[in-house]
C-alpha cells in the first residue's frame, strides 16, 4: 500500500471536522476520504433535499462549491508554510444533469509537486491548473472543474 492509498488518524480528524464545518457542510458535498501525505481526496455529492434544485437534478452551485477548496488545500498541506496557495480563477463545465450521487477523485502527483518546487526556485511565483471531474458510480462524468492556482514562495509572497 502506498502512503497515497492510507488515510493517517491526522487526515481523518481533519475529514471529520472539514464535514463538520458549517460552511462546506452548507455544500451537500462529503469528504469522504484524505490521503495520509495529502496526495489524494475523494468528495461525494449525494441527490438529496440540500443539493437538489428546480427540476431535481444536482443544483450546479452544489456541484462547484462541494469541490472548490480541495485542491488549495491539498497543495497548502503538501508544500507547507515555505509557500502561499491562493485560488485565483475556475472553470465549472456542465456536461449532463446529476441525478445520482457524483463522486470527484482530487490527485496531486509527486512529479506536480516537483515540477511546482524547481520553477520556484528561479521564479518568484507561478500559476497552475489543476482538473477534476464529477462522476457517477458508472464512472459518466457530469461535470468537469478547472482551478488556476497562484503558488508563490512565502519570502517572495512578503516582498
Amino acid at each position: 500500500m502506498t502512503p497515497s492509498a492510507i488515510e493517517s488518524w491526522r487526515t481523518r480528524l481533519t475529514r471529520w471536522a472539514f464535514n463538520l464545518h458549517p460552511t462546506y457542510r452548507s455544500t451537500g458535498g462529503w469528504i469522504t476520504f484524505i490521503a495520509s501525505d495529502w496526495h489524494e481526496v475523494r468528495v461525494t455529492l449525494p441527490l438529496a433535499w440540500r443539493t437538489r434544485n428546480y427540476v431535481g437534478t444536482i443544483f450546479g452551485g452544489s456541484m462547484y462549491s462541494a469541490l472548490d477548496p480541495v485542491f488549495m488545500i491539498m497543495l497548502i498541506r503538501i508544500l507547507g508554510r515555505g509557500y502561499v496557495v491562493w485560488d485565483k480563477a475556475a472553470t465549472i463545465r456542465f456536461l449532463r444533469p446529476g441525478r445520482s450521487t457524483l463522486h470527484a477523485r482530487f490527485v496531486v502527483d509527486d512529479e506536480a509537486i516537483a515540477a511546482i518546487k524547481a520553477e520556484l526556485a528561479s521564479a518568484p511565483k507561478l500559476e497552475r491548473t489543476f482538473t477534476v471531474e464529477l462522476a457517477d458510480a458508472a464512472g459518466t462524468v457530469h461535470a468537469t472543474v478547472e482551478k488556476v492556482l497562484h503558488i508563490s514562495r512565502r519570502a517572495a509572497a512578503a516582498g
